[in-house]
């Protein structure tokens, strides 16, 4: 249910100017009972000025006396067609000015170490638009040369539970899609299934298909026979002549 504006300056207001319960007005402004009694007794919202929820457009008078008539009614915000739809308008993430330079780096490290993650996660994570992450992402940045990537939970501009969220959301993603992750984008492990299924990766062959089953053919071996075969000892036999006849004819002897 729909919540009154200024809810503490509105209970102040239906307390000190109706009779409705303590009960009635908590449900209405979204406080606890003991809080509306607190603010009765003068020991809450003290110095608070009353906020007239009529003369704001937030209450009907007939409302007021349904509730001061019957202790059961709950009190039910007036219309307003111009704020239909408020609470459904979400803006980027609030960034405190302090951390506001720090964004890009933050930025740049979640481009470097999750690519898996979308435009508009890393724009929910840290409060940023999706053209300043496109510019991180094509290196375009004005300021690109002087920006290191730095950890956007250290940086507190989010925290670890939700980067782990958007990172697991968008490893499901990818699963569903049927892709496959590489190690330097950390995307998930196939599973064996799908490891079967893909096609074998080529490898340095450790040995020359056919060489264990190789035979010389009957053309090969008879070429083999007629080589002549070569005598050990005639290696050792040197031809008779030459150094013997040299010998003879030294004039020494």
């Amino acid at each position: 249910m729909a919540k009154p504006l200024m809810a503490k300056a509105t209970a102040v207001w239906l307390v000190d100017n109706t009779t409705i319960s303590f009960k009635q007005i908590a449900d209405f402004v979204g406080m606890h009972e003991l809080e509306v009694q607190g603010i009765a007794d003068g020991d809450v919202a003290a110095g608070v000025k009353g906020f007239d929820p009529i003369a704001n457009n937030q209450l009907t008078q007939e409302e007021i006396e349904k509730a001061e008539k019957d202790p059961l009614h709950k009190l039910k915000l007036k219309f307003n067609p111009a704020a239909a739809g408020e609470e459904k308008r979400r803006g980027p993430r609030y960034t405190p000015l302090s951390k506001r330079q720090d964004r890009p780096n933050a930025i740049l490290w979640l481009v470097k170490f999750h690519p898996e993650l979308s435009d508009g996660q890393i724009s929910k994570l840290v409060g940023t638009t999706k053209p300043t992450i496109q510019s991180i992402r094509e290196r375009t940045h004005w300021n690109i040369s002087n920006m290191q990537p730095i950890d956007p939970v250290a940086l507190g501009l989010c925290k670890q539970s939700e980067l782990d969220a958007a990172v697991q959301k968008a490893a499901a993603k990818k699963a569903a899609e049927g892709g496959v992750m590489s190690d330097d984008e950390r995307r998930k492990l196939v599973s064996t299934e799908q490891s079967l299924e893909m096609d074998a990766a080529p490898k340095i062959p450790t040995a020359i298909e056919g060489l264990e089953t190789f035979s010389l053919s009957e053309n090969d071996e008879a070429e083999e026979d007629k080589e002549p075969e070569i005598d050990a000892d005639s290696f050792f036999n040197l031809p008779k002549g030459g150094a013997e006849e040299d010998e003879d004819e030294d004039p020494r002897f």
